[in-house]
């Protein structure tokens, strides 16, 4: 049995992370008690991020720079107000087969991540991937 989960991610500067992740995702800022660690957290979510500046940046892994897909309340009311705070969307926002109604954001870091609630019907067509690139 998997009783938690928590993401890990490297990021090359921990500061601006944290504030990316406060405030334009709502996050609250955990001091883990090390200075290359902090711990961001929003309702049952977690993200364990480090200070790595001389690992790879995420955004050179294309496709391996997804590492989060958010199931929110309200896909449309989150992309509101993630373009109010600038984050770069790589996704618009569209009903998929899936039944879920997902967008793309790319964290001020380099990673990407989807976020998505629940939808009606599908749309139409072939589904419609996260292009990381």
């Amino acid at each position: 049995m998997i009783t938690d989960g928590r993401f890990v991610i490297a990021v090359p500067d921990l500061e601006k992370s944290a504030n990316f992740y406060r405030d334009a995702l709502g996050f609250e800022i955990v001091d883990m008690g090390d200075p290359g660690w902090r711990m961001f957290v929003r309702d049952g979510f977690r993200i364990m991020a480090g200070h790595c500046p001389n690992a790879i940046p995420p955004a050179e892994l294309g496709d391996h720079s997804y590492f989060a897909y958010f199931v929110v309340d309200d896909a449309d009311a989150e992309l509101e107000r993630v373009k109010a705070a600038a984050v770069e969307i790589i996704k618009p926002i569209r009903s998929e087969i899936w039944r879920m109604r997902e967008f793309g954001i790319r964290t001020v870091d380099g990673h990407a991540s989807c976020l998505a609630s629940g939808s009606g019907p599908p749309s139409p067509g072939p589904a419609s991937y996260p292009d990381a690139g």
